[in-house]
This record gives C-alpha cells, structure tokens and sequence, in this order.
C-alpha cells in the first residue's frame, strides 16, 4: 500500500477549499471600526494587500464563530483593535473579492459595528497594510464602493442619535 504525503502549499489550497464549501457563500464579515477623537468621529480604514485600495478589515466567516467574534478578529489582525463587536450586523452590501488568477468572487459583506477602545502596536498582519483613522467623509472619498458609501453614511447618523 502506497501513502502520498501532501506538500505544504496542496495542503493549504485543499483546506482552504474545504473552508469555502463549509462557509456560507461568499460571506465576508466586516468589521466597521469607530473612535470619537478631538476631531469628532473616526473610522478605520486598511489598504487591501493586493491591490492597495481603501477597505474594512474583512475576511470569510471562521467556522466556530459567530460573525461578531470574527469580526473582533479582523479588527485585531489586520490593524491590532481592541473592542467588543455588536452582536449583530450593523448593515450588509455587495462587493468583490479579488482571487487568485484574477477571478472576482461577488460578495455579501456583513458590517459589524466595533467600538475602538485600545489599538496594539504589534500585530499580526503587522507591515503588511496601510492602517488609517479618518473623518467618515474622508474616508468616502477614500474608498471606492458606493454601496460602502451608503454604510459609512449610516454610521454617522446612527452614532449621531445614540
């Protein structure tokens, strides 16, 4: 009887695979990072690793865990936030996800609302993304997806009557 032993890489790309069949399709969960500073209400932004473009830290749903919990998680890999996520969705929109080759995967991306109270200095995706903390209109002008837009537009009038 012969074995075959898989090689790191075909190991990764089958289990992510698996992932993908588990979760439900092609749900990404978002994580909307607020903070009011002295210059009023903040959001955070992230640069995609790809392309560079203006997003929320996101990333397909984790198997045992609630949408909330994973988007704490994003939050804190992508850009070291520390905060306890509402529990459910803040709101939802359409977007793309870029793969591998060029395919681009139509999405429904879940918002979750996180409250910054602590940011990390050392994190995991560390130098690997642009991190920043802007005015909401800013970072409309930032991002490229008007269904995002709409989200970010949201926010301001939600935190406005709290």
């Amino acid at each position: 009887m012969t074995t075959t032993t898989l090689t790191p890489p075909v190991s990764i790309f089958l289990q992510s695979l698996v992932g993908i069949f588990k979760r439900p399709p092609r749900l990404q969960i978002a994580a909307l990072c607020y903070r009011k500073s002295r210059k009023g209400l903040e959001v955070l932004l992230v640069t995609s690793r790809g392309t560079g473009r203006w997003i929320l830290p996101k990333g397909w749903p984790e198997l045992k865990e609630a949408g909330h919990e994973t988007a704490e998680t994003e939050a804190y890999e992508e850009a070291g936030i520390v905060g306890s996520a509402e529990s459910k969705p803040f709101a939802h929109f359409r977007s793309y996800k870029g793969m591998d080759g060029g395919l681009n995967l139509r999405t429904r991306v879940d918002v979750y609302l996180i409250k910054a109270e602590d940011q990390i200095a050392d994190f995991p995706e560390l130098g690997q993304r642009t991190i920043a903390w802007v005015p909401v209109d800013k970072a409309i002008e930032m991002t490229g997806e008007p269904e995002l837009h709409r989200v970010l537009k949201r926010l301001e009038a939600h935190i406005k009557h709290r």
